[in-house]
């Protein structure tokens, strides 16, 4: 939908239009809910945060007035729910490879035979980012967000987020060559 469709959508939802809203909601929902599931690794907390994010955006929308990338924002709200539930719950953040989270590698990179090595290892690597640059990985790569979303999402200078990818992706190559895979460069 282009954005003067969901221009229509939000104003219609701003004036209470819930059906409208579910017509917004259904373009984004499988991001938001992966974006939720890749921070919670749990699908059952993934969905409470998902519910809680939408009464958020639901309230707030009136607010938005398209000062940025709807998409971005609406990350953003999930996000700082799933930040608010770990405050909240104290829960332990689990590894992906304990919840095999990790989007699936078949064909994203050709040159490995064992496709599962691959993950495994991927999954371990990602699991050893810092926090920050790990967060960023899963928002480009997983939520599929350009850098400029990614900022508007966290809130943070594209060159924060540029400067984060860039270290994760290095430490991700590093780690992988130590583990005696060659992704491509």
């Amino acid at each position: 939908m282009n954005e003067d469709g969901q221009a229509v959508l939000v104003d219609r939802c701003c004036h209470g239009d819930e059906d409208a809203f579910r017509a917004l909601m259904q373009q984004y929902r499988t991001t938001l809910y992966g974006t939720a599931y890749l921070m919670m690794r749990d699908h059952g907390l993934a969905e409470d945060v998902l519910q809680e994010a939408l009464m958020q955006i639901w309230r707030h929308l009136p607010s938005y007035k398209f000062r940025g990338n709807l998409k971005a924002w609406l990350i953003r709200i999930v996000i700082n729910e799933a930040k608010q539930q770990f405050r909240k719950k104290r829960i332990r953040m689990g590894s992906l490879e304990e919840t095999g989270s990790l989007a699936d590698c078949e064909g994203s990179i050709e040159p490995y035979d064992d496709r599962a090595l691959l993950r495994d290892e991927l999954r371990r690597a990602v699991d050893d980012l810092p926090a920050e640059q790990r967060e960023v990985v899963v928002l480009r790569f997983f939520s599929e967000l350009t850098v400029p979303e990614i900022a508007s999402a966290l809130g943070r200078r594209e060159g924060t987020v540029k400067s984060r990818l860039n270290r994760a992706l290095g430490r991700l190559r590093l780690s992988l060559s130590g583990a005696g895979l060659h992704p491509g460069a």
